[in-house]
C-alpha cells in the first residue's frame, strides 16, 4: 500500500503537527508500507534547506517531498500558503498511481482540490484528518468575515467531506460538528493525537534547561506553542493577570513559541509594563521534556469561541510532562471536562482575569494538590493516549480502506 501523506508543516519545523506527521509517517514505513510525505519546506531557512523552490530525500526508509510556501505571518499570508501548498499537491499528482491512498491533515481545506482529481483520474482513496474545525475557526476567529466568503468556504468544507472515502478526526466534539453537518456516521471515525509517554515525561525541575533559562527558582507558568489564533486573546487575559499579580515577586509567566500574534502580545505586555513575563523563542525539540519540567504550571489557552473547535495536543503532551494544567477554556468544552474527569488540573473561563489569578495563586500555595494533578494527568495520557496503541489504531483504518 502506499500512502501519500499531505501535510502542511513537518519536521524540521517547529510545534506538534511536524512531530506528529514524522512519527506516523516512521510507524507507517517500518510497518511494510510505501510511504511519501508531501509537504513545505521548512518556515526558518538552513544549510540543510536553502531559499529554493521544491527538495526530495528520502531516509528512514520513506520519501520526503517538500515544496515552497510563503511564511508570512498574517492571515492573508496563510491563506497564500495554503493555495501554494495545494498547487503542489496537484503538482505531485504525477507521481499518483491506481490504489495509492491519500491522507489529507486539515487545514487546509484546499487540498480537496487534488483528491478530487486523483480521485477521477487515478481510482485512489482519501482519508480526511480534521485537526482544526475549519472554516469555523476563521469564522469565529473573525478573519473570515464576508458573506460569499463564508458562502464558499462552507460550501468547500461540504465537497470535501463528501469525497472523503473515511474522515478521522480527534474528538467526540467533533464528530458531533460534523455529524450536524450531515456527514454520514459511519464514514467518521474518532482518533486521538498521540503521545510518545515515553520521551516527554516528568522530569525534575532543576535541570538543565531551567538553569540555562533562568526558571529554576521561580514559581513558573507556562505556555509552550504556537501563538496562534485560536488562544490569543486568553494570552492577552494571561497578560492582564500578571498585571494583577505583579505583587507575587517569584511568579513568572513564560510563553515560549513563535506564531501569528506573538508581536501583538509582546507590544501588549511592553504596554502593560510587565516584568514578570518572559517570552521566548522555540526551544529545540530534543530540549522539551526539561522545557515543561522547568514550569509548575502549564497553560492551555483557547478563545472563548473556539473553546468547541479545537482540542490542542499540547494539552496531552503537557499532562504527559507531570504538570498540573490550567485549561483558559468555557466550562462545556471538551478540555474542562478532560481535566474535570481526570483531576490532571482545572479550567478557568479565558476572559475571567481575576479567575486566572486567582487560580495562579492557589496552585502557587497548594504544592500537595499540584503534585496530585500532575500525577493523574500523567496516569491519564500513559492510559489512553500512549503512541503505539493509537499509531496501530491509524495503520488499521488505512488497512480497512484498501480492502
Amino acid at each position: 500500500m502506499k500512502i501519500l501523506l499531505h501535510t502542511m508543516y513537518y519536521l524540521p519545523d517547529f510545534g506538534s503537527a511536524p512531530i506528529l506527521m514524522n512519527e506516523l509517517a516512521v510507524h507507517l514505513a517500518a510497518a511494510g508500507h510505501e510511504v511519501e510525505v508531501v509537504t513545505t519546506l521548512p518556515r526558518t531557512r538552513s544549510a540543510e534547506f536553502p531559499a529554493r523552490l521544491y527538495s526530495r530525500d528520502r531516509s528512514g526508509g520513506f520519501t520526503v517531498k517538500r515544496f515552497w510556501a510563503n511564511a508570512a505571518p498574517h492571515a492573508l499570508g496563510r491563506l497564500l500558503a495554503w493555495n501554494i501548498f495545494t498547487a503542489g499537491a496537484l503538482l505531485n499528482l504525477l507521481s499518483v498511481r491506481k490504489g495509492d491512498l491519500l491522507f489529507l491533515r486539515t487545514p487546509p481545506l484546499q487540498l480537496g482540490v487534488p483528491a478530487f482529481w486523483a480521485k477521477a483520474l487515478r481510482g485512489t482513496r482519501t482519508l480526511v484528518n480534521v485537526q482544526d474545525i475549519h472554516p469555523d475557526l476563521a469564522i469565529e476567529s473573525g478573519i473570515l468575515r464576508n458573506p460569499a466568503g463564508i458562502r464558499f468556504a462552507k460550501g468547500l468544507e461540504k465537497w470535501v467531506y463528501g469525497l472523503a472515502d473515511r474522515i478521522v478526526v480527534i474528538s467526540e466534539g467533533f464528530k458531533r460538528n460534523l455529524l450536524a453537518k450531515g456527514v454520514p456516521a459511519p464514514k467518521v471515525d474518532i482518533i486521538p493525537n498521540w503521545v510518545d509517554t515515553d520521551f516527554l515525561k516528568p522530569l525534575p525541575k532543576d535541570n538543565a534547561v531551567s538553569r540555562k533559562l533562568g526558571l529554576r527558582d521561580k514559581f513558573v507558568v507556562m505556555y509552550s506553542g504556537t501563538v496562534s489564533i485560536s488562544g490569543n486573546r486568553a494570552l492577552e487575559r494571561v497578560l492582564e493577570a500578571a498585571k494583577a499579580l505583579a505583587s507575587e515577586r517569584d511568579v513568572l509567566f513564560v510563553i515560549v513559541g513563535e506564531g501569528l500574534k506573538k508581536g501583538a502580545l509582546t507590544a501588549r505586555a511592553a504596554a502593560l509594563g510587565l516584568d514578570n513575563v518572559a517570552f521566548l523563542p522555540f526551544q529545540p525539540y530534543r530540549d522539551l521534556p526539561a522545557l515543561l519540567a522547568s514550569s509548575d504550571v502549564l497553560l492551555v489557552p483557547l478563545d472563548e469561541e473556539k473553546s468547541q473547535l479545537s482540542v490542542p495536543s499540547k494539552l496531552y503532551n503537557f499532562m504527559a510532562a507531570g504538570r498540573p494544567i490550567l485549561g483558559l477554556t468555557t466550562p462545556g468544552s471538551e478540555v474542562a471536562a478532560i481535566l474535570r474527569a481526570t483531576g490532571g488540573g482545572m479550567s478557568v473561563p479565558p476572559a475571567d482575569v481575576e479567575g486566572i489569578g486567582r487560580a495562579v495563586v492557589e496552585l502557587k500555595r497548594s504544592p500537595d494538590a499540584r503534585r496530585a494533578a500532575a500525577g493523574k494527568a500523567r496516569d491519564f495520557v500513559v492510559r489512553a493516549f500512549a503512541k503505539d496503541r493509537i499509531l496501530r489504531s491509524y495503520e488499521e483504518t488505512l488497512r480497512s480502506m484498501c480492502r
